[in-house]
C-alpha cells in the first residue's frame, strides 16, 4: 500500500523556521521524483519545489528562493522541505507528491501556520 506521511508541521512566529518531512512506503521511492505544493485559503493548490530522482532541484517561485530547500535521503526514503525566514504568506496546508511517468502519488497534507 502506497503511503505518504507528511509531518513537521505546525505554527511558528514571523522569521522562524520549520522542516517538513514526508516519509514514503509502498513503492521505490529512489525511482521517483518528488515535489511539495501548498494550498492556502481560499486559493488554488501551487508547486513549492522538485527534487528529481538523481537529486536535482527546483523551485516554482522567486518567494520561497533563498528560504526553502528541498532535499531527499532514498535510505530513509524520506523528503524534506526545510523552511527558514518564514512569512505569514507561507501559511498554508503543504502535500508532499511522489510522481513517475506512470504514476502520480499524493500525502494528506499538513497544516503551516505562521502568525505572531
Amino acid at each position: 500500500q502506497v503511503q505518504l506521511v507528511e509531518s513537521g508541521g505546525g505554527l511558528v512566529q514571523p522569521g522562524g523556521s520549520l522542516r517538513l518531512s514526508c516519509a514514503a512506503s509502498g513503492f521505490t521511492f529512489s525511482i521517483y521524483g518528488m515535489r511539495w505544493h501548498r494550498q492556502a485559503p481560499g486559493k488554488e493548490r501551487e508547486l513549492v519545489a522538485v527534487i528529481s530522482r538523481a537529486g536535482t532541484t527546483a523551485y516554482a517561485d522567486d518567494s520561497v528562493k533563498g528560504r526553502f530547500t528541498i532535499s531527499r535521503d532514498n535510505v530513509k526514503n524520506t523528503v524534506y522541505l526545510q523552511m527558514n525566514s518564514l512569512k505569514p504568506e507561507d501559511t498554508a496546508v503543504y502535500y508532499c507528491n511522489a510522481y513517475s511517468q506512470s504514476s502520480n502519488y499524493w500525502g494528506q497534507g499538513i497544516q503551516v501556520t505562521v502568525s505572531s
